[in-house]
């Protein structure tokens, strides 16, 4: 039996207490791990009754963290990971993204979204610091309260859109995307001379998501915590200790939202320690077999449904916050609280928004994935003269697509981008140049796609 060890994440001296290295998770594995050399592959086998292999070389790097759930991610399957905060997170298992899409859509989904670090802020300015970090006004957020809180630098130029969780008055988290938040939290922080600690805690979340989540998470939390739970509210404390699975064991500390990176219904579970990572995923597995809980990922064809924002993805190296088409509440430059990039948006405001976030349907029922998208934005064709005929376009390029997917509740090829702001009426008339060189047409459509007309005996999407 082979033991292995692995760093989760940064740390600090401050959370080391009896240590002068950073926190590791010393877990057993049920194999040994096979050198690159020996076999030909790079691998190791931790799965009970097989063999599981990590996909690529890339993960053995030491460069790149290993969530709390790395393990038990490897034992399910996984296909592929990206690299999110420097951390691996999965993007898709050996069974499928169809397997992926109906257990978020119609049963539940285990996602390790451990990459979505935590960056908090600690101290007696801690509430001046996490607004001046977000163009939303946060002055009055309530204890137990999340919010979608864009970040903008000093030009209005969007550099995250994390979650703020407000755990206590001197108190917060920002659950991030994927950029650097720790160093910029901290040089803001020192440039204002803000009396507050920044640091990334030990916190790794969890998300379940999918319509028998709940029944899931009551299982484990009980049906008085969860049910106290209003959209974007939180829990934690006592109520959200987990007992051990092991006898005697010490119980897990947690914190439980009702929140989640899809527009089902979900919650996220924020372990707050990472070497109990395997436990909580047996804990959270076992409690969700009956309701055919699935592992998966973050779903691109879920999200793109509901017009749903992926930072780096989706965003531009100069999109503004106002160009995200959000409600006043999330980008309110006129407000009275003050955060960076403020005096920029309300330039842009004044002198009138360039682009806008929109939906695109595709035309073409069937479009073979690999001839469409590659991994790169595609740019799209329109004309500035109002017209409502595909043929009469004078096309010039009016916008690019920054993420495309098949859409099984649809039934077609659904996109989401940016266009001039000038154009972007729902019903529009543009032509896309996929990777493979073609010009397909689309119309423009409001986010989220919605169903709302039956042609034919079968209900279309109406844009």
């Amino acid at each position: 039996m082979t033991r292995r060890t692995f760093r989760t994440q940064r740390g600090s001296a401050g959370q080391m207490p009896n240590s002068n290295w950073p926190k590791i998770i010393d877990a057993e594995a049920t194999g040994s791990y096979s050198q690159p050399g020996n076999t030909g592959k790079s691998m190791l086998n931790v799965f009970k009754g097989g063999e599981s292999i990590i996909p690529g070389t890339a993960p053995l790097s030491a460069r790149l963290r290993k969530s709390p759930y790395f393990e038990r991610v490897l034992e399910a399957g996984v296909a592929e990971f990206t690299v999110y905060n420097r951390m691996l997170m999965p993007i898709g298992f050996r069974e499928g993204p169809d397997v992926e899409y109906e257990a978020l859509t119609k049963n539940a989904a285990i996602w390790d979204v451990a990459a979505e670090r935590q960056v908090q802020l600690k101290g007696p300015d801690a509430g001046k610091l996490a607004q001046l970090l977000t163009c939303r006004d946060v002055t009055d957020l309530d204890v137990g309260k999340c919010v979608y809180a864009i970040m903008t630098d000093g030009d209005g130029v969007v550099i995250n859109d994390p979650v703020l969780l407000k755990l206590d008055d001197n108190l917060f988290w920002f659950s991030i995307a994927d950029s650097d938040i720790l160093l910029w939290a901290k040089g803001v922080a020192v440039g204002q001379n803000y009396d507050v600690e920044v640091t990334e805690p030990d916190v790794s979340p969890l998300a379940v998501q999918g319509p028998k989540s709940k029944k899931i998470l009551s299982a484990l939390y009980g049906k008085e915590v969860v049910n106290s739970l209003k959209y974007f509210g939180f829990a934690h404390g006592e109520e959200t200790m987990l007992p051990s699975l092991h006898e005697g064991g010490e119980p897990i500390p947690t914190l439980l939202a009702r929140s989640g990176w899809s527009p089902e219904h979900g919650y996220e579970i924020y372990l707050k320690d990472g070497a109990r990572g395997n436990e909580l995923w047996d804990m959270v597995s076992k409690a969700g077999e009956k309701y055919n809980l699935k592992p998966g990922a973050p779903n691109q064809q879920r999200r793109i449904e509901a017009g749903m924002l992926s930072f780096g993805g989706d965003t531009l190296e100069d999109t503004n916050a106002l160009e995200l088409g959000l409600p006043k509440r999330f980008v309110d430059c006129f407000g009275t609280h003050d955060f960076i990039g403020k005096e920029a948006l309300q330039k842009i405001s004044s002198d009138g928004v360039r682009r806008t976030f929109v939906g695109m349907q595709f035309l073409d029922d069937v479009l073979p994935a690999d001839s469409v998208w590659q991994g790169q934005h595609l740019p799209i064709y329109g004309s500035k003269e109002n017209t409502d005929n595909e043929s009469d376009m004078d096309l010039e390029q009016v916008g690019v697509i920054t993420a495309y997917s098949y859409s099984p509740k649809f039934g077609r090829n659904l996109g989401i981008g940016f266009v001039d702001a000038d154009i972007a009426k729902a019903g529009t008339f543009v032509g896309v140049k996929t990777a493979s060189g073609n010009v397909v047409a689309g119309r423009l459509s409001t986010l989220p796609f919605k169903m709302s007309s039956k042609l034919g005996g079968r209900e279309k999407s109406a844009f």
